[in-house]
């Protein structure tokens, strides 16, 4: 087995190929996007190279069949607090061989320790965390675009490398159709009724605006965090860019407190019900083939992507409030049949408990993994 880091279009190409010959057999796998792999280790796209850097690799077997991949990345701004030093590995990929994959997972280490790291977070993304995060542990059913899928036996290859559990991110779902629970409800609609507070739904003529509250929101309520980092402007302008052909301005919403913004939900069609008919590749066919189907078939699966709150209006019911505009939207579609609230770390208690408020049951679960270079720390 050799290890190649990914340096050509050749190379790249095997990279991006790898999980469509390993999943070609699973009817729960649903292709990414080529493009949406390729833009992450493009610098001139993904902002994260302005604080940061990456590197991947292919391994390749005696027959130079590619049989696995992974990418290491370290974010600078991540370790500015004096903590231990860490970076991240990520879109790791491997037939089901341990040698294999602690090839894979020493190349990564060993690239970070040359750059001063002393721990590795993983799966995780060179990004926000809302994409291509967490390792899938519970609930194999086909992932909702930006998700991660994976066969079970990752979790296996990982713990006996080394890995622990950092913090899980949970996956509910709610049916649209049912009704939310009498109190939520309640407590919902006398938030929204309040003279102080208005609710608007997002409006790419005004995208400017709303990119700025969300930092000014986002940056507030995940301050305090373990490992947060402030986002910025340029990032959420290359999130927008990324979501913009799928998104449907009306299931984005945001709560303000007389005029100051402190709210938000972010909710995106699971595009995945389309996408899976493409197999990831965005050529001029594929995209004939996309505008047709996504003519011909209904979306029926959204999931909201992420929620925030300032600390000061957090258990004042805003949160709900912002849940029953996106039911009152959704639901005269008729069209909707599961809404995923996703996703949410274990640590964090208060958005677990308004997932518990709306009824939702568990769907899946991701797990984010810590491994340490040295056994004292």
């Amino acid at each position: 087995m050799t290890i190649y880091e990914v340096l050509n279009i050749k190379l790249e190409k095997e990279f991006s190929d790898l999980p469509k010959h390993l999943y070609k057999n699973d009817p729960n796998w649903i292709s990414t996007l080529d493009s949406d792999i390729k833009s992450i280790f493009d610098s001139t796209i993904n902002p994260f190279f302005k604080h940061g850097k990456c590197t991947r690799w292919i391994l390749m077997n005696d027959q130079k069949q590619t049989i696995g991949r992974i990418a290491a990345f370290i974010d600078f701004e991540k370790n500015k607090d004096g903590q231990i030093p860490y970076g991240g590995m990520g879109f790791f990929e491997c037939i089901d061989d341990e040698r294999a994959s602690n090839l894979l997972l020493d190349t990564a280490k060993e690239w970070l320790k040359k750059h001063g790291m002393q721990a590795m977070y993983g799966p995780i993304n060179f990004g926000e965390n809302d994409k291509f995060w967490g390792l899938l542990v519970d609930g194999f059913q086909s992932p909702s675009y930006g998700m991660n899928y994976n066969p079970p036996y990752y979790k296996e290859l990982l713990e006996k490398y080394g890995f622990s559990k950092a913090y899980d991110q949970l996956t509910n779902v709610l049916n649209p159709k049912k009704p939310l629970p009498e109190r939520f409800t309640r407590i919902s609609d006398w938030v929204r009724h309040k003279k102080d507070y208005s609710f608007q739904h997002f409006k790419s003529a005004q995208k400017e605006k709303f990119f700025a509250d969300f930092i000014e929101i986002y940056n507030d309520a995940w301050d305090g965090f373990e490992n947060f980092t402030p986002i910025d402007l340029p990032t959420i302008r290359d999130s927008f860019r990324q979501m913009k052909p799928i998104m449907d301005e009306k299931i984005i919403w945001f709560a303000y407190h007389n005029n100051e913004p402190i709210a938000f939900v972010i909710c995106m069609p699971d595009v995945n019900q389309i996408l899976k008919h493409i197999k990831g590749d965005l050529n001029l066919f594929n995209k004939l083939k996309f505008l047709w189907v996504k003519k011909t078939k209904t979306i029926d699966r959204i999931r909201i992507t992420v929620m925030g709150c300032k600390k000061k209006f957090q258990n004042h019911g805003i949160e709900s409030a912002l849940i029953r505009c996106l039911q009152e939207e959704v639901l005269p579609r008729q069209t909707i049949n599961e809404v995923e609230l996703a996703w949410v770390g274990d640590f964090n208690s208060k958005m677990l408990a308004i997932h518990n408020a709306t009824g939702a049951v568990k769907s899946k679960v991701h797990r984010t993994y810590k491994y340490s270079f040295d056994e004292k720390l």
